[in-house]
């Protein structure tokens, strides 16, 4: 499948840091590659399916409660340089305040 960034609702920031996960999870090992108020885009060993659902915690800034949403996986791209998967994710369920802090986060 592939994707024109270009077609992108809204612009993302660049966001490199290690997705925590339990052990034996098909998250293990995957890193994220950006992020906005709307999605989030990250590096997976994992074909993840389009469509999956994920729950999520998003640490948006240190010695905070993280944010949590469940993401829908929209696309999965092979990356050409190595056997891992390049994963867009937009967020479908936010809870708590998630969404408002996502959004001040982002202003």
């Amino acid at each position: 499948m592939t994707i024109s960034f270009n077609n992108r609702m809204e612009t993302r920031n660049n966001c490199s840091v290690p997705v925590e996960s339990k052990n034996d999870s098909s998250f293990g090992q995957t890193r994220t590659v950006d992020i906005s108020r709307h999605g989030i885009g990250f590096i997976s060993p994992y074909p993840h399916k389009v469509n999956e659902k994920v729950a999520i915690g998003i640490q948006l800034k240190p010695n905070k409660d993280p944010v949590l949403v469940i993401g829908i996986v929209k696309w999965v791209n092979s990356l050409s340089d190595s056997s891992g998967y390049r994963i867009g994710m937009r967020y479908d369920e936010s809870f708590l305040d998630s969404q408002r802090r996502l959004e001040h986060y982002f202003e």
